[in-house]
């Protein structure tokens, strides 16, 4: 059946009140903004605490969870503060404990964490507060110290059945050290962390100069410290925030361009913008890359651990620019951000905006106000105590007539009147002698008594002082603060730049020019390209490893060169692939920086380098000799779409001893063989041959014998012969030998496919070449690892003996990088 709904009697119709529905909605929305402003959103500006984290330090102290004693669950924290003062939900007070507990996000966390309590940038949302535990940091303490001592104001909680703080004491400036955030209505707060030293020391100054200019605040904190390190460019917005409360500056990575590989150049990010999170940029570079708007990048890598913190790895392709790369990142990522600073914080219950000095004025005022009411506190309480201690000595003096007194008594109350009668105590007094114990009356007992009132007649006299003279007072908070940034300040982490840090122009393109230079390669196997058309000038410096050069040929950088190895493989390689060489070189060889060229290519186990070749096209083309005695001039018709073939085509058991490329096609042709032979002779009579022949005859050698070296005069005035003889029956390596050099002027040019002349004579239990070459002086030996082995003066005589070795020679190459090329 229909339900019927009676009219309102004409008692309730008379309760009835007509309201504007506009003003209505202006009342409540003024109170919800004020509630937001007061009770969540705005720190106060004396300790720089909002409501919500002023509770939860408050409350773990009073829960006793000093950094002494054992972590607890954090659920536990926030259950206490939920219950007891904070009206509102459990995750808004996680993420304020949370916050506190980040080394990232505080320049001094206040409370020490233990689990996930998220990652920097908040990339990694923190564990659940049923997974984490938490405990105060020493640093937290000093934001509660003394606050048992009266030292602030309390006021009820949200029912009225607790009291809370209205502010803490805070021992240190913790607005300005941690900074804040904050969104309220109508208004936001975001203020920038400092470091701490920074800070006490600029609060000590306006303590004792208390009409210091922001100039002289701003030599003792020159601008913001973030927790992340990072890099500030430009201080023209920190001056004005400073200065007005409001400013803006950029924060940039710190990034450092290493090696990554031998082959490829990275830069290597170890600090963030402040809120910035490596994932985030990551992420932003990905996107730039597959859009096409970021070039250069190859790979991306976060190797960020415990150990050695962030560190992200951005590698860069061959033939662009780092700096020109980084100054896009910066541009383009949220590696350099803009932070804004909106210093509005509440002094005496109003928002405000507050520059530096009214900010260490608001602190410093509130310092002052805790020690003196500390001050009082403790005066009040060592007064009463001596008050205590003087009826007791009363007592004491009169023993006997107060026990007979009390005896007589009929009860305490008639006991303590008569106590205060008969020897003009006061009702404290009289009821503390009641209350002590006959133990404690004694002959020692006096003495102590008597002493502890002498001290406390000293505290409260040195208290007194305290409070009666400003300036007394002012030198104690100045010492305690002193104290504190001795005990708790550290380094600064971020670099301040007066600069915008603009460092790109158009004088420097993102990209390498193909600009001319030179590749060397080193007796021991280094490679490396000169930083210009110039060579690295020669390594005049005391002898050291990799110091002796054995191939130099021209190239461009973004060209290609090859490598030619003894089993008479051509390998291209990029030049823009290989480490750039020093220019200057007093202390070490050039090729010291360089990098080995199996980074490089690909060899065989028993395969080697021998020389470098050009890739030109050039008529005179490569020459190059063989174990057997083969020459072959190799014409350059190389195949364009092929990094790696053949330049000879080599018999069973044959390797290259030696390859050269040739400059004019004038050039001489030099053999050295293992019966100490060597041939010269002219380039010209070996003819151009297609890379699948086998090359001619170059010299003749008798049955048994090789050919140790082979390659090409470039300058016969300047070149010398190094011969090694030993025995044929030793094992290879265990022996050192003779050694002998000779200039090469002293061996006449002879026709190819003969047997030459001899250049080194045999001396008793010698007969064999160990080892021969020739080359520009000066020439320099080295072993296998690449270290120096001095050789012999030079000897005229193109069949003389040699100079025992003080050791076995693996390489020798020349010490000068200028090849006449």
């Amino acid at each position: 059946m229909a339900r019927t709904t009676s009219p309102p009697s004409e008692e309730l119709a008379e309760k009835i009140i007509d309201i504007d529905v506009s003003e209505e909605m202006r009342g409540s929305f003024l109170e919800y903004a004020y509630s937001v402003i007061y009770q969540r959103a705005l720190p106060d500006a004396r300790d720089g605490m909002k409501p919500v984290q002023r509770r939860i330090l408050y409350q773990m102290n009073e829960m006793g969870l000093r950094p002494d004693r054992a972590h607890v669950k954090c659920a536990r924290v926030v259950g206490e503060v939920m219950g007891k003062l904070h009206p509102h939900g459990d995750s808004a007070i996680y993420d304020a404990l949370v916050r506190l507990s980040q080394s990232f996000a505080m320049r001094v966390p206040l409370v020490d964490g233990h689990g996930n309590f998220g990652s920097l940038g908040g990339d990694d949302a923190p564990a659940a507060m049923r997974y984490t535990e938490a405990r105060l940091n020493p640093a937290a303490r000093l934001m509660v110290s003394s606050i048992e001592e009266d030292v602030v104001g309390f006021q009820p909680n949200y029912d009225g059945q607790e009291t809370e703080p209205e502010v803490l004491p805070a021992a240190f400036p913790n607005l300005l050290v941690n900074g804040a955030s904050g969104i309220a209505v109508g208004m936001a707060t975001n203020m920038a962390p400092h470091n701490l030293g920074e800070v006490v020391a600029a609060a000590r100054h306006l303590i004792t100069h208390p009409e210091a200019t922001l100039d002289e605040l701003m030599e003792f904190v020159p601008g913001p410290d973030l927790p992340t390190g990072g890099t500030i460019v430009g201080l023209d917005g920190v001056r004005d925030a400073y200065a007005k409360g409001r400013g803006t500056f950029r924060t940039r990575a710190t990034v450092s361009i290493e090696k990554v590989t031998p082959r490829r150049t990275g830069l290597i990010v170890t600090e963030l913008p402040y809120n910035v999170g490596p994932e985030k940029v990551l992420g932003r570079i990905k996107d730039l890359v597959q859009s096409k708007k970021l070039q250069g990048i190859s790979d991306l890598k976060d190797l960020t651990d415990r150990n050695q913190g962030l560190r992200l790895v951005i590698e860069l392709k061959n033939g662009f620019n780092p700096e020109a790369v980084l100054e896009e990142l910066y541009r383009l990522t949220p590696m350099e951000e803009s932070f804004g600073i909106n210093n509005v914080a509440l002094v005496d219950g109003q928002p405000q905006t507050l520059g530096l000095r009214e900010l260490l004025s608001v602190y410093v005022g509130h310092r002052l106000d805790v020690v003196r009411r500390r001050c009082e506190h403790r005066r009040a309480k060592r007064e009463e105590r001596l008050h205590l201690v003087a009826g007791l000595l009363v007592a004491l003096l009169n023993i006997d007539e107060v026990i007979a007194l009390i005896r007589d008594s009929e009860d305490s109350g008639q006991a303590r009147r008569r106590l205060m009668t008969t020897f003009e105590l006061s009702d404290t007094q009289a009821r503390y002698i009641l209350d002590t114990p006959l133990r404690r009356l004694t002959k020692y007992d006096r003495l102590e008594l008597e002493t502890e009132r002498d001290q406390l007649n000293t505290e409260i006299a040195e208290l007194t002082a305290i409070l009666e003279s400003d300036s007394k007072l002012r030198r104690l908070v100045s010492r305690e603060l002193g104290e504190v940034a001795k005990e708790y300040a550290t380094p600064r982490r971020t670099v301040l730049k007066e600069s915008s840090g603009l460092t790109r122009s158009a004088a420097v393109p993102l990209e390498v020019g193909d600009d001319p230079c030179h590749v060397l390669l080193s007796s021991t196997g280094m490679l490396g390209r000169s930083a210009g058309a110039t060579l690295p000038r020669m390594f005049d410096g005391p002898r050291a490893r990799h110091d002796a050069t054995t191939s130099v040929v021209p190239a461009t950088v973004r060209g290609e060169v090859a490598v030619v190895t003894d089993l008479g493989r051509l390998i291209r390689l990029p030049v823009l692939e290989l480490p750039e060489l020093p220019a200057e070189s007093a202390d070490a060889p050039p090729l010291a920086s360089g990098s080995p060229v199996t980074e490089f290519v690909e060899l065989a186990e028993d395969e080697h380098a021998v020389s470098l070749a050009t890739l030109t096209g050039d008529e005179s083309g490569l020459v190059v000799g063989t174990r057997q005695g083969i020459v072959k001039r190799v014409a350059p018709d190389y195949p364009q779409n092929k990094d790696d073939f053949e330049v000879i085509n080599l018999k069973d058991g044959d390797r290259l001893v030696g390859a050269t490329q040739l400059v004019t096609g004038e050039e001489d042709l030099v053999f050295i063989t293992s019966e100490a032979q060597l041939l010269r002779f002219a380039a010209g009579g070996v003819r151009p041959q297609g890379r699948p022949a086998g090359g001619v005859t170059g010299v003749r050698l008798s049955e048994g014998a090789r050919a140790l070296w082979f390659g090409a005069v470039t300058a016969p005035e300047d070149s010398v012969v190094v011969t090694v003889a030993g025995s044929s029956t030793a094992l290879p390596g265990t022996q050192a030998g003779a050694a002998k050099l000779t200039p090469l002027d002293a061996f006449p040019v002879k026709g190819r496919a003969t047997g030459g002349v001899r250049c080194h004579r045999f001396l008793k239990g010698e007969d064999v070449l160990l080892f021969g070459w020739m080359g520009r002086a000066p020439a320099r030996a080295s072993r296998a690892d690449g270290g120096p082995v001095r050789l012999p003066d030079a000897d005229p005589r193109r069949d003389g003996s040699g100079e025992a070795l003080p050791r076995p020679i693996s390489a020798v190459g020349t010490g000068q990088t200028d090849t006449g090329r």
